[in-house]
Order: structure tokens, then sequence, then C-alpha cells
């Protein structure tokens, strides 16, 4: 049983719109995650929203601030607007776009797995991420409790690749790695942090992690 999306999907995949040349793809926030959701398939929007109403509705203004400021590598920010606010736009975003099909299939099957037999593993290794600055991992251990350890995994993985100066021992991306692969993630989910730290022979340097081109 595998997921619909062989890439990174939800609010982490949202996240990811937003690098220092997001405004290319439009004048607001707002306007970006619009462009992009006219252009996928129904079950990417709602895995879009379904991320985003549980970070509203579970979690503090201020800890899905972190959340987003870590997983995006250049969030727009927050003045007059607050986390939860920004999130619950999102949601309507998505309300839209579906709004316009006559008819829109619920996710299931993998598509609905949220983690929870998976929540202390993946706690763990929020855990041990510790060049994740201390407020970040705090608000990944909420997003893991109260919300859902799959969403807490991938925000993890972005804000991973968000810290390019930093690595991961090849047992950390192991461990990630299983854990994706528990979660049915698709081929390229975990495997965007796998030269944050995983080398191919014992002898060769540690290759840091790179954004690369957005």
């Amino acid at each position: 049983m595998q997921r619909r999306h062989d890439f990174d999907f939800g609010v982490s995949w949202v996240m990811g719109f937003f690098h220092q040349d997001w405004m290319y793809d439009g004048p607001t926030a707002a306007d970006v995650v619009a462009k992009h959701l006219a252009a996928e398939a129904d079950a990417v929007v709602l895995a879009v929203r379904r991320d985003a109403r549980v970070l509203a509705d579970r979690l503090p203004s201020e800890s899905i601030e972190v959340l987003w400021t870590a997983g995006a590598q250049y969030m727009p920010g927050f003045a007059g607007t607050s986390g939860s606010e920004w999130t619950r736009t999102v949601v309507g975003l998505c309300d839209a776009r579906l709004s316009a099909k006559p008819e829109v299939r619920p996710l299931s099957g993998a598509d609905t797995e949220d983690g929870l037999p998976y929540r202390d593993e993946v706690i763990a290794e929020i855990e041990r991420v510790e060049f994740l600055p201390a407020e970040v991992r705090e608000a990944l251990v909420d997003c893991a409790r109260d919300c859902t350890p799959d969403l807490a995994l991938r925000v993890l993985l972005r804000a991973v690749v968000n810290r390019p100066r930093h690595s991961l021992s090849p047992d950390q991306y192991a461990r990630l790695e299983a854990i994706g692969s528990a979660l049915h993630y698709g081929e390229y989910v975990v495997d965007a942090v796998k030269f944050c730290g995983a080398r191919t022979e014992p002898s060769a340097p540690w290759p840091r992690c790179s954004t690369g081109t957005k």
C-alpha cells in the first residue's frame, strides 16, 4: 500500500514554496499557494487541507509560526497576521480550489495514515536532531503529540533540509527512512535528507545537506 505522492505532500509541501525567490510566483504568500493548488490534483489539495486544519485546530499560534518558519527556507513573516490565521487562510484556499469541482473523492487508504502507532519513534527522532533550535524541536514534539506524527515528521524533514551546515548521522537517516516506509511515504520524501549526513562508504567525508535549486 503506497500513498499517491512520490514526493513531499500536505503542508510540508506548501512550506517548500517559500524560498528566497518565492515572490516570482505571486505578489503575496496566499497568491503563491493558490497558484500551486490550481495546478494540482484533488488528492494533493485534500492532503494540504487535512494538515492545515489539524495544525490550526490543535496548536497555539506561536507554535504554528515556529513550524512554518522552520519548514520554509524563507517565510514571508507574520506581520499583520498570525500562524493560526495564515494556516486557516491555507484551508480557505484549499476549500476554494475544491469547490470548483462538482465531486471530490475523499482521501483513502495510505493517504489517510496519521502515524499514531509511530508517535514515540517520531518524537525520539525529533529530539535527536540537536542542531535544530530547542523551540523548533519543542514545536515539532507538540505537533507529533497534538496533531499527527506524520505531519511532524514531514515538517522535521523540511527543517533539516533548511539547515545545510549540519549533518545527520547514517543511523539517524536509516531510522527516518524506516519510519517513512512504515508510513507508506513515496520514494523521495525521506530521500530529501539523504545527503544530510548519509555517506556511501566508511572513509568518505560527511556530505552536507543542500537545499538545491528551488
